[in-house]
This record gives structure tokens, sequence and C-alpha cells, in this order.
């Protein structure tokens, strides 16, 4: 983790596909809710700060600058786990480099080290995108762009998402994540970028 003292994330500039977006820092153990409505270009949002599609702005981790490090290390320091994340391999294990590593965080969002073995066509909705969390938590990551992590989730299971988050958050992590949610919006974070549609997007607070 970057620990200089300043921020963790820098954004200054950051304009995707017509949505300009206000300037802010985001501190180490820090979340920030993206709330709008569907269609309002949260997920783009995302996905230009994981520089996963064309965007245009000056972006810093700490003191680096995205554009001078390279993409695979960027997206491993900033990790983008979208809604409906990609899967190559037939079972689950090989998607990780150490399922055995990975099971135990995998078991307390409801799932078992026999999972690993699985068929990717067995698996639900919801067991899919809690592997997909688990996936990018065992990486590490600086910062954490979650698109809707709880959205196919029952009550209990939402519940220990946000309880391993609050974990990362506490050790130094940075979060941004979209929700629908906002009474998750405030448990979990101060402020929240708002967009409304039609290219406009707001830092308000959450509470």
């Amino acid at each position: 983790m970057t620990s200089d003292g300043g921020p963790l994330l820098t954004v200054r500039g950051l304009t995707r596909a017509g949505i300009d977006i206000p300037d802010f820092d985001l501190a180490a153990g820090e979340a920030m809710a993206v709330l709008g409505p569907s269609g309002s270009g949260k997920s783009l949002f995302l996905r230009a700060l994981a520089d996963l599609d064309e965007n245009e702005g000056d972006i810093q981790l700490g003191r680096e600058a995205r554009d001078a490090m390279g993409a695979p290390d960027w997206r491993r320091r900033v990790t983008y786990v979208a809604a409906e994340s990609g899967w190559w391999a037939e079972t689950v294990a090989p998607h990780y480099a150490d399922w055995n590593a990975a099971a135990p965080l995998a078991t307390r969002l409801g799932l078992t080290r026999e999972t690993g073995d699985w068929q990717i066509s067995r698996l639900s909705t919801g067991e899919r995108q809690r592997l997909a969390l688990v996936r990018a938590l065992i990486q590490m990551p600086d910062v954490l762009l979650l698109d809707e992590p709880t959205s196919g989730l029952d009550g209990e299971t939402e519940q220990a998402v946000e309880e391993i988050l609050v974990e990362r958050l506490a050790g130094g992590a940075a979060i941004l994540f979209s929700t629908h949610d906002e009474d998750q919006a405030s448990r979990l974070a101060k402020r929240c970028l708002r967009f409304a549609g039609g290219g406009k997007a707001e830092i308000v607070s959450c509470r």
C-alpha cells in the first residue's frame, strides 16, 4: 500500500463518454459510494478509472501517474470487479493463482473449499459474484472498484461482504463502489459521487 501521507488515489479532469467527473482525492482507508439511476454512467466511470475504456484525465496512485505505469500493473493495484465478471476455464480453481489461499475468504462468503472443483457452468449469479470478489481481494489491491458488489446477494451474505470490505479499509485500501442501496452507501462511505444523468455528476455527503 502507498503510505507517504498523501492521497492514495488522485483524480483530475477525468472525462469518459461525455461525462465530466468532479476532481477528487481518496485517502487510504476511505470508501466512496457511486450512486445514480441505471444508465447514468456509474459503470463507465469505474471502468475509466481502471483504464479499461478510452478516457482522458490525470490519475495517480500515491505519487505514481497512471500513464507512467503499465496497464497490467495498474489494473492489479487498482482492481475493477464488474457486476458480471468473465470466466475462461471450465472450473473455479484455475482462475486463482492459489485457490487454497483464496478458499478461507470464499468460506466467509458462504462457499466451501470444494467450490474450487466446481464447474463454472453450475454457478449461480450470486456465487459468481462472490467468487469474482474473492479473486480481486486475494490480490490485495490498493484500490478496489466494485460495480454493484452485493446486488444479487441475500442479507446475510451482503453483511459478510460489507464486513470484509470494512476490514480492507482498516488495512489501508480505498474502495469505490456503485450501489442502488442508499443505506449501504451511508454504512460504508461518507462521500457519494452521484450521477444524475445527462453527463452530470457531483460529490455529496452520503450521511
